[in-house]
């Protein structure tokens, strides 16, 4: 079965450390003098989930990235100079499928992969607790992560979360971004610090139609109409305290619903009439290619990245888009919405469980972190990322929307939110951008009938 495993994964770049050529000569570590840490052995395997390894180019900014391998050779292997690394870098097309068979089949020790892939891992009895190895590891602090994705994430904790089974690496930004110069054009007063659900709609219905100015059509709202996990819908449930289901995912047969209460209603209805004000497209995740840019035609996009607009920054100095185009906090109370978090995480049976902790401990840590920023754009999982650049302000809304960060049952890591409820509501708000929107309270009701026979139907 491990030969089968590793001939399926072929493509897969395996390398040592040892291996390591093609320097860039640059430094990676921040001015910090690299030290022998310990002389303990070991063989770890980690299969990492889109990292690359190679020294390249960025395709956005076309400044040059130091690889994970220079990377590892300048610091990890220097720490710890008898641990061998066997490294596996899998697509993220088809990780989940690849990361399962590693795990079955024993191919792999850590793992870096979606927070999603993770929370159903540990439910399956494939990943290890790592409660015990933080107790006893002094060096290890666990208070340098934000206290939202450390401590109340599907994607770190146990669904009942009292244990602990993912480390969070990289983070995933999804916040409100406006662009200050469609509502000086429409002449409307820019968006709240945090702004609900109802301040978004009302000003984004004042600035769909013909630019005032430059006679341009422009679209008040924009958001991914078609999102796999729903990100905007569960940020919506929060505004709106329409939890959906109470239970725990650990006891998930006897979960109780509220998919039709009168706050999902409020939910859907706020969703009918937003989905008459973006470009078509976005039932399908498109129309908002130029937000963030100067041809942007879209006042206001909820769970977007800055993406765009810092990578212009980055390759062009274009401070003048920085300043056009502000990021706020979502839409729940708090200005939370749905984290994503992509942790690191131990496989159950692991080879060599001490190594496999030292590795899986500096890949999370501060060093790694910035490592990742400064040449991916990777957003950290810490309280004080402090290497950020002034400029990031997007980086830095999204840690203050993770820092409150929490979850709820509307979550991915729910196996029927995400097999029928996502899905359920993207074709809502498909039928409501055409004008046929079905009757919401019957809508609900069958989706509630629906979760409660799943759940009747669970051994």
């Amino acid at each position: 079965m491990k030969k089968a495993v590793l001939l399926i994964l072929s493509f897969v770049l395996v390398f040592t450390l040892a291996a390591c050529s093609g320097s860039s000569g640059k430094d990676v570590t921040g001015g910090v003098t690299i030290e022998k840490v310990s002389d303990m052995e070991g063989t770890v395997r980690v299969a990492l989930a889109g990292w690359q390894l190679d020294n390249g180019i960025d395709a956005l900014t076309g400044n040059p990235t130091i690889g994970l391998n220079e990377y590892l050779d300048k610091t990890f292997k220097k720490m710890y100079p008898n641990i061998k690394l066997e490294v596996y870098q899998i697509p993220w097309e088809n990780v989940k499928a690849k990361q399962t068979a590693m795990l079955l089949s024993g191919d792999a020790d850590v793992l870096y992969t979606g927070g999603a892939f993770a929370s159903q891992w540990y439910q399956e009895g494939l990943l290890r607790d790592l409660d015990d190895l933080i107790e006893k590891d002094t060096s290890f602090d666990p208070s340098i992560y934000l206290e939202g994705i450390m401590n109340n994430s599907y994607s770190t904790k146990s669904p009942d979360g009292s244990k602990q089974f993912g480390i969070p690496a990289v983070l995933g930004r999804r916040m409100t971004i406006y662009d200050k110069k469609l509502f000086e054009d429409w002449g409307v007063e820019t968006l709240s610090a945090q702004p609900g659900p109802d301040e978004i709609l009302e000003k984004a219905k004042q600035m769909t139609g013909k630019n005032p100015k430059t006679g341009e059509d422009n679209f008040g709202l924009y958001w991914s109409g078609n999102s796999l996990n729903g990100s905007t819908f569960v940020a919506l449930t929060l505004a709106y305290g329409a939890k959906g289901a109470e239970g725990s995912l650990k006891d998930i047969k006897n979960i109780k619903w509220h998919l039709n209460s009168p706050e999902m209603v409020k939910v859907l209805e706020w969703l009918k009439e937003a989905a008459q004000l973006p470009p078509a497209g976005f039932v399908n995740a498109q129309g908002a290619e130029n937000f963030g840019l100067e041809k942007n035609n879209i006042a206001i996009a909820l769970d977007s990245t800055g993406g765009s607009t810092m990578s212009e920054y980055r390759s062009k100095q274009n401070k003048e888009l920085l300043d056009r185009f502000e990021p706020v906090l979502n839409m729940g109370p708090k200005g939370e919405g749905w984290v994503a978090v992509d942790p690191f995480i131990m496989a159950k049976n692991a080879k060599d469980v001490d190594a496999s902790w030292e590795v899986l401990k500096f890949l999370t840590s501060y060093m790694t972190q910035k490592y990742m920023y400064e040449n991916f754009s990777s957003t950290p999982t810490l309280k004080n990322a402090d290497f950020v650049t002034p400029e990031d302000k997007f980086v830095k809304k999204a840690l203050e929307i993770a820092d409150v960060g929490h979850s709820e049952l509307m979550d991915e890591a729910n196996p029927f939110y995400m097999s029928d409820i996502a899905p359920a509501i993207n074709g809502f708000i498909s039928q409501a951008a055409s004008g046929n929107a079905p009757d919401i309270q019957k809508f609900l009701d069958d989706l509630q009938a629906r979760a409660e026979k799943w759940s009747a139907n669970l051994k």
